[in-house]
C-alpha cells in the first residue's frame, strides 16, 4: 500500500479528480485529499456529488460513497498544518493536483505555499518527490507556459487534460478514463481503464 496526495483546485474538469480518487482507493491505497473551496463548489456544479463544507464532513462523505477503509481517505483543511503532507519528514510517495487552476500553478512555481495545498507541492518539490500537475485551461498564455516550464525542470511533470482519440471513445468517462489512465501509469498504480498500446488490435486506418 502506497501513500499518495490528491489537491483539486478551482478548475473545470472536477470529474478528473473525482475519477482518480476512485481508482487510488480502489486500489487499496492511502490517500490524503485537499480541495480548495472553489473545487468543492466546481464539484457540486459538474458532478452529482454535494460536499459538505467541513474537511471532517467532506472526509465522512467521501469515505462512504467510495466504500473506503476507516483511515484510507483523510481529508485536510486549507490551513491544517499539523498535517503530514505539511512536512518534508512525512512526505507522500507521489502527489497530484487534478484539476490545477492557473493560479494554484503559479503559487507552486514561485513557491508561495499560502494554503496546506501550496505548501504540500513546496514540500514534494524540495524533497524531489513526484509531483503530477493536470492543468486544465485553454488557450495557455506566455504566464502559464513558462511557469510550468520552470516547474518542469524542477523535476514536476505537466499533464495536461489533453485526452487521445486513438481508443475511439464513445462517452465522455471515455475521455475522462485516457487522462486518468495515464496519471496511474505515472503514479504507478494498476490500471484497467485504457489499453495499453499495441496490446490489441487496432481499426485499419490507412
Amino acid at each position: 500500500m502506497k501513500t499518495f496526495a490528491l489537491a483539486m483546485t478551482g478548475a473545470s474538469g472536477a470529474i478528473y479528480g473525482i475519477r482518480l480518487m476512485e481508482q487510488i482507493l480502489n486500489a487499496g491505497h492511502r490517500l490524503y485529499l485537499m480541495i480548495s473551496e472553489p473545487g468543492r463548489m466546481v464539484v457540486s456544479m459538474e458532478t452529482d456529488l454535494k460536499l459538505p463544507a467541513s474537511s471532517t464532513a467532506i472526509q465522512s462523505y467521501l469515505t462512504e460513497y467510495f466504500s473506503a477503509r476507516d483511515g484510507q481517505l483523510q481529508v485536510f483543511g486549507k490551513s491544517q498544518w499539523t498535517a503530514p503532507i505539511a512536512s518534508g519528514s512525512n512526505v507522500p510517495d507521489a502527489m497530484v493536483i487534478c484539476p490545477c487552476t492557473s493560479g494554484t500553478l503559479a503559487a507552486i512555481a514561485t513557491g508561495a505555499s499560502r494554503t496546506l495545498l501550496e505548501r504540500a507541492g513546496d514540500v514534494m518539490i524540495k524533497e524531489q518527490r513526484k509531483l503530477i500537475l493536470v492543468p486544465r485551461e485553454m488557450p495557455f498564455s506566455g504566464i502559464h507556459l513558462e511557469h510550468m516550464l520552470r516547474l518542469s525542470r524542477l523535476g514536476v511533470m505537466i499533464m495536461p487534460a489533453c485526452p487521445g482519440f486513438y481508443q475511439n471513445p464513445e462517452s465522455v468517462m471515455d475521455l475522462v478514463d485516457f487522462v486518468v489512465a495515464r496519471v496511474l501509469d505515472q503514479l504507478g498504480v494498476d490500471q484497467s481503464l485504457l489499453p495499453r498500446w499495441g496490446m490489441e488490435d487496432l481499426d485499419d486506418r490507412d
